[in-house]
């Protein structure tokens, strides 16, 4: 078996108790440093590699603090001046997942870099953290390597902003396939747009 395969099968065994104390000793200090920070390498190198992190120029790893819970409303003294429909505080849910928040996040605190991916790394009872994978595009090491350069493209600024990375189409119901999905695409507000419209032919 080899590195990246026994790390991965450690990682699959959160109860156990090698791996409980190290995550435990991780939060700890995780929580002392701020909510943004550049690491010198990854946590989980063989989940990196496998959401197309290389260890090179041009390619940076930063991890992310996102709060965790619902989403409480942002109203005073608990009141909504409104119907009664619309009357709920607590029990809400925001409609994105947190990853995506965290790859937000990193996005708009490193405007020069580009998100290629993300993914967990811990969390305790009021956090969770996650490391984003960001890539360089003015970085001459990636506008010459043809694997991802399309990531230097200007229609590719912030994609982790318009929901394109892969937690962004998670959250948009884009990962499936077959007729199930064909009101996801090319999204729900536009389906039902479509599907809600009144055409008729003008008369001439």
């Amino acid at each position: 078996m080899g590195a990246y395969k026994y790390l991965e099968e450690v990682m699959k065994k959160k109860q156990s108790d090698v791996l409980r104390f190290i995550q435990r000793v991780r939060c700890w200090e995780y929580r002392q440093l701020p909510g943004i920070v550049r690491v010198p390498h990854s946590t989980r190198p063989d989940k990196a590699r496998r959401l197309g992190f290389k260890a090179k120029q041009g390619y940076v790893i930063y991890r992310v603090r996102v709060r965790r819970g619902g989403r409480k409303r942002p109203v005073a003294k608990g009141q909504v001046y409104g119907k009664p429909g619309n009357q709920g505080i607590t029990q809400l849910k925001f409609a994105r997942n947190l990853k995506s928040v965290a790859e937000e996040r990193a996005g708009r605190a490193c405007g020069n870099l580009r998100v290629l991916n993300s993914y967990w790394i811990n969390q305790d009872s009021t956090y969770k953290y996650f490391e984003i994978i960001m890539v360089d595009p003015s970085h001459k090491t990636i506008r010459q390597d043809a694997r991802i350069n399309w990531i230097c493209a200007p229609h590719m600024k912030h994609r982790e902003t318009r929901g394109i990375t892969a937690a962004g189409r998670k959250y948009r119901g884009l990962n499936g396939k077959g007729h199930n999905y064909h009101k996801a695409r090319p999204s729900k507000r536009a389906t039902w747009k479509h599907n809600d419209m009144l055409r008729l032919k003008r008369y001439r």
